[in-house]
Protein backbone atom coordinates (compact mmCIF):
# COMPACT_ATOMS: atom_id res chain seq x y z
CA UNK A 1 0.00 0.00 0.00
CA UNK A 2 1.26 3.48 -0.85
CA UNK A 3 1.08 6.05 1.93
CA UNK A 4 1.08 9.83 1.75
CA UNK A 5 1.39 11.67 5.06
CA UNK A 6 1.21 15.46 5.14
CA UNK A 7 2.11 17.37 8.30
CA UNK A 8 1.19 21.05 8.33
CA UNK A 9 2.06 23.84 10.74
CA UNK A 10 0.00 26.52 9.02
CA UNK A 11 -0.06 28.08 5.59
CA UNK A 12 3.09 27.43 3.54
CA UNK A 13 4.55 25.20 6.29
CA UNK A 14 3.91 21.71 4.98
CA UNK A 15 5.98 18.52 5.07
CA UNK A 16 5.08 15.59 2.82
CA UNK A 17 6.15 11.97 3.08
CA UNK A 18 5.42 9.29 0.48
CA UNK A 19 6.39 5.67 0.97
CA UNK A 20 5.31 2.08 0.44
CA UNK A 21 4.38 -0.22 3.26
CA UNK A 22 4.15 0.72 6.90
CA UNK A 23 5.64 -0.26 10.22
CA UNK A 24 3.96 -2.68 12.58
CA UNK A 25 1.18 -1.04 14.59
CA UNK A 26 2.64 -2.23 17.92
CA UNK A 27 6.06 -0.75 17.07
CA UNK A 28 4.30 2.49 16.16
CA UNK A 29 2.39 2.62 19.45
CA UNK A 30 5.59 2.05 21.41
CA UNK A 31 7.43 4.76 19.44
CA UNK A 32 4.64 7.29 20.04
CA UNK A 33 4.52 6.35 23.75
CA UNK A 34 8.28 6.99 24.08
CA UNK A 35 8.15 10.28 22.15
CA UNK A 36 5.08 11.43 24.09
CA UNK A 37 6.97 10.98 27.37
CA UNK A 38 10.32 12.32 26.07
CA UNK A 39 8.68 15.50 24.73
CA UNK A 40 6.70 15.91 27.97
CA UNK A 41 3.43 16.17 26.07
CA UNK A 42 0.34 17.20 27.98
CA UNK A 43 -3.16 16.47 26.71
CA UNK A 44 -6.26 17.44 28.64
CA UNK A 45 -9.05 14.94 28.01
CA UNK A 46 -12.35 14.78 29.87
CA UNK A 47 -12.06 10.99 30.33
CA UNK A 48 -8.34 10.94 31.11
CA UNK A 49 -7.78 8.48 28.28
CA UNK A 50 -5.31 9.54 25.58
CA UNK A 51 -6.32 8.31 22.11
CA UNK A 52 -3.87 7.44 19.34
CA UNK A 53 -4.80 10.60 17.41
CA UNK A 54 -4.09 12.68 20.51
CA UNK A 55 -0.65 11.11 20.79
CA UNK A 56 0.09 11.74 17.11
CA UNK A 57 -1.05 15.37 17.27
CA UNK A 58 0.69 16.05 20.58
CA UNK A 59 4.00 14.57 19.45
CA UNK A 60 3.89 16.70 16.29
CA UNK A 61 2.97 19.82 18.28
CA UNK A 62 5.57 19.39 21.03
CA UNK A 63 8.31 18.32 18.57
CA UNK A 64 7.59 21.48 16.59
CA UNK A 65 8.12 22.41 13.00
CA UNK A 66 11.89 22.64 13.42
CA UNK A 67 12.13 18.91 14.08
CA UNK A 68 10.32 18.17 10.81
CA UNK A 69 12.52 20.65 8.97
CA UNK A 70 15.89 19.71 10.49
CA UNK A 71 15.60 16.04 11.49
CA UNK A 72 14.46 14.23 8.37
CA UNK A 73 15.01 10.72 9.79
CA UNK A 74 12.85 11.50 12.83
CA UNK A 75 10.18 13.08 10.61
CA UNK A 76 10.10 10.03 8.33
CA UNK A 77 9.67 7.77 11.36
CA UNK A 78 6.81 9.98 12.54
CA UNK A 79 5.11 9.62 9.14
CA UNK A 80 5.60 5.84 8.90
CA UNK A 81 4.38 5.24 12.42
CA UNK A 82 1.39 7.54 11.88
CA UNK A 83 0.43 5.49 8.81
CA UNK A 84 0.88 2.26 10.77
CA UNK A 85 -1.43 3.36 13.57
CA UNK A 86 -4.12 4.94 11.40
CA UNK A 87 -3.97 2.46 8.50
CA UNK A 88 -4.89 4.99 5.84
CA UNK A 89 -3.29 5.79 2.49
CA UNK A 90 -3.65 9.58 2.79
CA UNK A 91 -3.30 11.28 6.15
CA UNK A 92 -3.15 15.01 6.86
CA UNK A 93 -1.87 16.00 10.31
CA UNK A 94 -2.85 19.64 10.84
CA UNK A 95 -0.89 20.73 13.89
CA UNK A 96 -2.12 24.33 13.83
CA UNK A 97 -5.79 23.24 14.05
CA UNK A 98 -5.03 20.09 16.08
CA UNK A 99 -6.82 17.78 13.67
CA UNK A 100 -6.23 14.76 11.48
CA UNK A 101 -7.95 14.32 8.14
CA UNK A 102 -8.08 11.46 5.66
Amino acid sequence: MQHHVIVTFGKEKQYEFKFSGAAMAEDARQWFDREFVALECDVATPTGKILAVDRILSVAKYAGESRFKEQRTWAEQFAKYTAAILGRELIRVDVEHYSIGY
